[in-house]
């Protein structure tokens, strides 16, 4: 249909194609023109997953909960010794083992014999040193009024050596012999050292008498005898101490003076008989026999007595005890288990 055009002069009314248009090209330039619109959050609950982060958290504290209740009841990891366990473990099983390399004989012998070397050498050291101490005393006392550096002078310094290698002679010999079993028992020998020792002992003493010095001084006259006092101590104690050494017993097979304790473990059966061939030792062993069948009869032992209770009944070391065991047993009736002897 078309529509009259207005006069010349006055607005023509659009047509609505033409304001259809208007509104097309506004929109696309709106479109084009305009700032962008912002995301959309996510929602918490997405259906596409069927959970959300908050319920899949909780079930999987729930699922570690449940496996962790389940390996709880499981007791092996106790089991397992940890680093610490082990490390304890191992030294007290090298405490264990260096128990028993102590009660070895051999081990004791080897440790007796280190330490009495040790303690000999200490002494004679301690000795020397004391001789030594004296010397200057007994300078003093040979030397009187000489003049420093005279020929008087000079050999005072001589007097207390000599005697002091003399004295070591004596001791050394005594303490090696010792040492061998074979200790020197010899008055004369004792004598020898006794006079040497009191000759330093009075040489040292003398200028500070208090009948001799104007002004006496305890502590210097003690100070000067320190070094023979100790020397006679020294002298004194030293083949005593030797000789314990010696007496000791370590329980090492055919030791002359081994012990209960020692002698049953390491050489039993060594003295059963009369190893040694002596005839004294047999007749010493059929009477001590028969002392105990008396004592058996009388009723103060019972009948297969063991070699405990034998050594008790006769005072005596072990391995006699064991040998008359064994000639009693000769005639039967003294068949006793391992665990039987030693009661």
């Amino acid at each position: 249909m078309m529509t009259a055009s207005p006069p010349p002069g006055e607005p023509r009314e659009p047509t609505s194609q033409e304001i259809a248009r208007a509104l097309d090209e506004t929109e696309r330039y709106v479109a084009a023109h305009a700032p962008p619109a912002p995301p959309e959050p996510a929602p918490l609950y997405d259906p596409a997953q069927g959970e959300t982060k908050r319920v899949q958290q909780l079930r999987a504290e729930v699922a570690e909960a449940h496996l962790l209740a389940q390996l709880q009841d499981d007791e092996t990891p106790l089991l397992l010794d940890t680093a610490k366990v082990r490390k304890r473990r191992k030294k007290a099983g090298e405490a264990a083992r260096l128990h028993a390399l102590a009660q070895d004989p051999t081990m004791r012998a080897w440790r007796a014999t280190r330490m009495r070397r040790l303690l000999v050498a200490v002494a004679m050291l301690s000795l020397t040193l004391a001789l030594g101490w004296s010397t200057a005393g007994v300078q003093t006392f040979a030397a009187e009024d000489a003049l420093v550096w005279s020929p008087g002078w000079v050999f005072a310094w001589l007097v207390e050596p000599f005697m002091s290698l003399a004295l070591l002679v004596v001791v050394g010999a005594r303490a090696y012999l010792s040492t061998l079993g074979q200790p020197i028992e010899s008055r004369t020998l004792v004598r020898i050292e006794w006079l040497f020792l009191g000759l330093t002992l009075g040489m040292n003493a003398w200028p500070y008498l208090p009948f001799v010095v104007d002004t006496f001084s305890l502590s210097r006259l003690v100070l000067h005898i320190l070094g023979p006092i100790v020397a006679v101590a020294i002298v004194t104690a030293l083949p005593i101490i030797l000789a314990a050494f010696t007496r000791l017993d370590v329980g090492l097979p055919g030791n002359p003076l081994t012990t209960a304790r020692y002698w049953g473990n390491a050489a039993a059966g060594h003295l059963a008989g009369n190893p040694s061939g002596n005839p004294s030792e047999v007749d010493d062993i059929e009477a001590k026999a028969a002392q105990i069948r008396a004592m058996i009869a009388a009723g103060n032992l019972p009948e297969g007595a063991g070699v405990k209770k034998i050594r008790d009944a006769l005072g005596c070391r072990m391995s006699t005890a064991q040998a008359v065991r064994d000639r009693l047993a000769e005639g039967g009736g003294w068949n006793l288990t391992v665990d039987e002897e030693y009661r």
